[in-house]
């Protein structure tokens, strides 16, 4: 019996923390704040990237897609959630569910392999700089980019499928802010062993697989930077994937704490916090970190925005 026989037509409770009601203004604040710098941040970037000419390269159509994916990362979860804070009832509905869990899902998969794309490019600009433009040609570009997005929502998919088709037996408190795979396995009503250790498989292969062959890109990137005699040139090498390595710790560390353990683990209201901060706030640092620690983005904003100004006029 799946969940959709058993009550497809009922509303999902989501209890968020409605057992500390003075977190809840608090935290629509915050939420309405990161929210806002999301979308700003984000669309800024995509904008400059494609109106600046000098940011047509590999680097910058990554990071286009990932300013892509973040706003719609955030935008499945957060307009709803911020409804739900300003109202008593905090509800869901089935459909509405379903679509969360699977849209969240594929969304953040297919960042993980976004970034280790991300870490691949810079791999090559960093290590093999004079055969780069060779390398990382356009059709490359796109196939790695249709790579990382497909396999996204085929995991999604799977993951989607395999808790959606197990019996809640009624149960319809999520113990969460929004649908998400640890919370929603807490409400079956039979041995998840099984379906946690298939979770398990995909989580290693979604969030150890990239972030190993990240870690390994980096190593080589190390040892060419430290090869670099002049003291500029370490600094400007560093800079450049210091940024990567910032994304990468704070949105790795924190999906592989809630992923890839057993959900009965997890402290109830700290994997909430987790939750919230590489689902939301991640991706509101994201282009602040890009921006504010990339020299050539900021040069771009600078050319960028008389252009907009004066089109507006």
């Amino acid at each position: 019996m799946n969940w959709a026989n058993e009550s497809s037509s009922k509303d999902f409770i989501l209890l968020g923390f409605s057992d500390k009601p003075w977190l809840q203004t608090p935290l629509l604040v915050l939420l309405l704040i990161s929210y806002t710098v999301t979308i700003f941040g984000n669309v800024s970037i995509m904008m400059v990237c494609i109106l600046d000419p000098k940011l047509h390269t590999p680097m910058y159509f990554f990071l286009t897609n990932l300013s892509i994916l973040d706003l719609c990362y955030t935008t499945s979860t957060v307009p709803h959630m911020l409804t739900n804070i300003c109202r008593n009832k905090k509800t869901i509905s089935y459909g509405g569910c379903v679509a969360q869990l699977i849209i969240f899902l594929a969304l953040g998969a297919t960042e993980c392999l976004l970034l280790a794309v991300m870490a691949f490019d810079r791999y090559v600009a960093i290590c093999r700089p004079l055969h780069y433009i060779v390398i990382m040609n356009p059709k490359l570009c796109l196939k790695m980019v249709a790579f990382s997005w497909l396999t996204g929502f085929s995991n999604s998919v799977l993951q989607s499928s395999l808790t959606l088709n197990m019996p809640r037996c009624g149960h319809q408190e999520v113990d969460h802010f929004f649908c998400e795979v640890p919370a929603l396995l807490k409400l079956l009503c039979t041995d998840t062993k099984p379906i946690e250790a298939e979770f398990f498989f995909l989580g290693v292969l979604i969030l150890l697989i990239p972030v190993t062959l990240i870690l390994i890109s980096y190593g080589f990137i190390a040892q060419a930077v430290l090869r670099i005699r002049s003291a500029e040139g370490r600094r400007k090498a560093f800079g450049t994937c210091g940024s990567h390595v910032a994304v990468v710790s704070l949105f790795f560390g924190t999906s592989i704490y809630i992923y890839l353990q057993p959900p009965a683990s997890t402290s109830k209201d700290w994997g909430k916090i987790v939750s919230l901060f590489y689902g939301i706030f991640t991706p509101m640092l994201n282009p602040l970190i890009y921006s504010l620690r990339n020299k050539d983005m900021k040069d771009a904003f600078k050319r960028v925005l008389p252009i907009i100004l004066f089109y507006k006029k």
